[in-house]
């Protein structure tokens, strides 16, 4: 019996399984920035507010001067976002944030609620900015959605790269972003996350394999849900066939599954996890169990805004001087070195 069950074509936003919600992937190759660390083009021609077309090859999303995320709210779920190229400035209601990017990783649980901002600037004046993120909504269970929001910093050079080498001495290079591999063990994850229990068998990896390499899954649990996002490549063979760039592949996690890559070189995003098998309703940025509890969600939100907003916009970008770097709620300040 085949490994794969089947195969997606990958949407703006890629389809996941229980205990993901979704995966939202940007590329974007933007210009050279500006004094306001915005593009260093004209934005006529786009919608402002609402720029997702992809003119020129970038986008705004939801930015006016800045590309990126302004200021909303969370509750109900954790976002994991993955900034392989580029920026993202990060500020929040409990008065946390942060500048990570070019391979650093931001573990956040919304958990009862949290408004934060996730800016995208653009520090080089000289040259362009490409940019490559991933964020996956990982779900909490019911018993978790109402703890205290909370952020964690997973920075490039902590997190594990792994190169496994096949017979003929081609390359896959796994970057481990949560789980385990042969001896190789993820930066613990947030401590409230479905993934900080081992037995859930959470993985997110990004991988890379070079021109013809091969490479053999490992196996997990049956009840355990797998996907594999080729995101970046020409194709793959597989045990069904050959299988072209831009699709999902869901994958029986008990059964090995080997892939060989094609003449170019080839990227991935590698979900794992056992289901959490409870109700899910989603309401914007909001994830629960009820409808009710939707309902309470905004309620609370519109009285509260989660905290409020303690900075000067709700598209806050921080000092182009500023390094790399991790405010949290307590004021404690990690800061990284160069961007």
């Amino acid at each position: 019996m085949s490994a794969i069950i089947n195969v997606i074509p990958l949407g703006f936003t890629w389809e996941t399984q229980d205990p993901f919600l979704f995966c939202a992937y940007h590329e974007d190759l933007y210009p050279k920035g500006n004094s306001k660390l915005g593009p260093d083009a004209s934005l006529a021609g786009r919608n402002i507010g609402q720029d997702f077309q992809g003119k020129d090859g970038w986008n705004m999303y939801h930015g006016n001067t800045v590309p990126g995320f302004p200021a909303h709210p969370h509750r109900g779920f954790e976002t994991v976002t993955i900034v392989q190229k580029g920026l993202v400035d990060h500020s929040d209601s409990l008065g946390a944030a942060g500048r990570f990017g070019n391979g650093d990783v931001q573990w956040m649980t919304a958990g009862k609620g949290v408004q934060h901002s996730e800016m995208f600037p653009l520090l080089n004046t000289e040259k362009e900015n490409p940019f490559l993120l991933f964020q996956i909504w990982l779900n909490l269970p019911r018993a978790k959605k109402m703890v205290a929001p909370h952020f964690k910093m997973l920075w490039h050079e902590e997190i594990p790269k792994i190169n496994i080498v096949d017979a003929n001495n081609h390359n896959t290079e796994i970057t481990l972003i949560a789980g385990n591999i042969n001896d190789a063990k993820a930066v613990d994850p947030a401590p409230n996350s479905w993934a900080n229990d081992v037995d859930n068998e959470i993985a997110i990896w990004t991988i890379k394999m070079a021109p013809n390499a091969s490479f053999t899954f490992p196996k997990a649990s049956k009840e355990t849900n797998r996907s594999l996002f080729f995101f970046k490549g020409n194709e793959i063979q597989t045990e069904e066939g050959k299988i072209p760039v831009n699709h999902e592949l869901r994958v029986f996690a008990d059964k090995e599954l080997t892939i060989s890559n094609g003449n170019i070189e080839a990227h991935f995003l590698f979900l794992q996890g056992k289901p959490i098998n409870e109700t899910v309703v989603k309401h914007g940025p909001f994830v629960m169990n009820s409808q009710l509890e939707i309902r309470e969600a905004i309620l609370e939100y519109q009285q509260t805004e989660f905290g409020g907003w303690p900075w000067p916009s709700h598209d806050h970008v921080h000092e182009k001087s500023k390094a790399r770097f991790a405010l949290y709620p307590d004021g404690t300040e990690i800061i990284k070195g160069s961007s």
